[in-house]
């Protein structure tokens, strides 16, 4: 392959990246501004395809849907965020479909996985769910498959994961819309962009070429693996909190909660994960105790990732990757900072997503340490891998 496509794959992941980095944001704008339920309907918003506007269209969508009245100014919001998200689907589906050019079998099942996407919100916008739902299986298990059978190196077989898991995202978009807010399909949806973004970022950063000339780093990996990890369980309980409405469960207490360092809780109650469909999530659902408890795990993992982060930022910065080090505990004290000032303050908006922004550029940070320990793969052999 050439080094032409190389520098195509390299930009196109990067803007692709900067792109999910942004959804995220605004995602997280929609979602703490509670515009998450603003179109009862998916993918249009009251039967549009951009939103009411004229006081025509708005007494015809409040008539169509009478138990949830047209808010113009969280409306727009949600339908921004499906467009946007829909233009990332498109940047990733140009990088897998060129990274997977030169494999007929790759190309086809990621083709097919577009197209088995596209006719799935098609019946789904027909009424027919049932076979939205098989299609929408295929248009994820194809490019899946393709991923995983991939022989070529990490930032190609990303390239391809990617549109597998945008496509589930896409399905976790309609599924937060049609099970209004059903805290394990917000949470899962939080956890499928910041994956996206880190698919398309850990890409990025191989098809640039960073790494390491030799494996004199490979003992830290498994390291930075543990932190990434740990990172990621974070912020699924992160968005567990922000499902259930227990941001603000322990007040504006800080560390204690409800003026107590052991209030009332229930934790069983507080981590069940699924509850019965139907139900109106938005506003939340459980009592105090539960919230409690939910807010109180937050702030132990958030205690937890924060000595094993500055632990691991010590170590790097005493084997040569002082910048890495120094990375990674920068953005870790910001995310702190954000979390406590979110507490303090009330969880006003900016703050509020802003720990949701924060958060995915820490996973870069360690990312791009991850990168760092790896070998780095030159040019002789993308283009190698690229003709097999």
């Amino acid at each position: 392959m050439s080094a032409r496509t190389i520098k195509i794959l390299r930009g196109l992941a990067l803007l692709a990246a900067v792109f999910a980095f942004g959804v995220v944001m605004f995602g997280a704008f929609v979602r703490l501004s509670n515009a998450g339920l603003s179109c009862p309907d998916w993918p249009t918003c009251y039967g549009k395809a951009s939103w009411p506007g004229h006081a025509h269209e708005i007494a015809q969508a409040n008539q169509a849907f009478p138990d949830r009245p047209y808010e113009t100014h969280k409306a727009w919001r949600e339908q921004v965020h499906r467009f946007l998200a829909g233009t990332l689907g498109v940047l990733v589906l140009a990088l897998a479909l060129i990274a997977s050019w030169r494999k007929p079998w790759v190309r086809n099942a990621v083709m097919m996985g577009a197209v088995f996407a596209a006719l799935g919100v098609w019946l789904y916008m027909h009424g027919e769910h049932a076979w939205s739902s098989l299609l929408s299986v295929f248009a994820i298990g194809l490019p899946l498959c393709a991923a995983i059978g991939l022989k070529q190196s990490g930032a190609w077989k990303i390239s391809v994961l990617a549109l597998a898991v945008i496509i589930f995202q896409a399905m976790l978009g309609m599924w937060t819309v049609t099970l209004l807010l059903k805290p394990i399909v917000v949470m899962g949806h939080l956890l499928g962009g910041i994956a996206t973004f880190g698919l398309l970022a850990y890409a990025a950063l191989r098809f640039a070429g960073v790494g390491a000339r030799d494996d004199g780093y490979a003992d830290m990996r498994k390291l930075v693996v543990v932190g990434i990890v740990l990172l990621l369980a974070q912020i699924a309980l992160g968005g567990w909190t922000s499902a259930n409405y227990a941001a603000l469960a322990c007040g504006t207490d800080f560390p204690l909660c409800l003026g107590q360092w052991a209030p009332p809780t229930d934790f069983k109650e507080g981590f069940v994960l699924w509850r019965g469909i139907g139900v109106n999530y938005e506003g939340g659902v459980l009592d105090m105790a539960a919230r409690s408890a939910i807010q109180i795990a937050h702030r132990i993992g958030a205690l937890v990732v924060f000595c094993y982060l500055a632990w691991l930022a010590f170590t790097v910065s005493r084997r040569g990757l002082r910048g890495y080090g120094l990375a990674v505990i920068t953005v870790l004290l910001v995310q702190v900072l954000l979390g406590v000032s979110n507490v303090h303050y009330g969880l006003p908006l900016p703050v509020a997503t802003l720990h949701n922004g924060v958060a995915a550029l820490l996973l870069l940070t360690l990312l791009t340490l991850l990168a760092r320990t790896q070998r780095r793969a030159d040019e002789s052999s993308f283009r190698y891998l690229g003709s097999r």
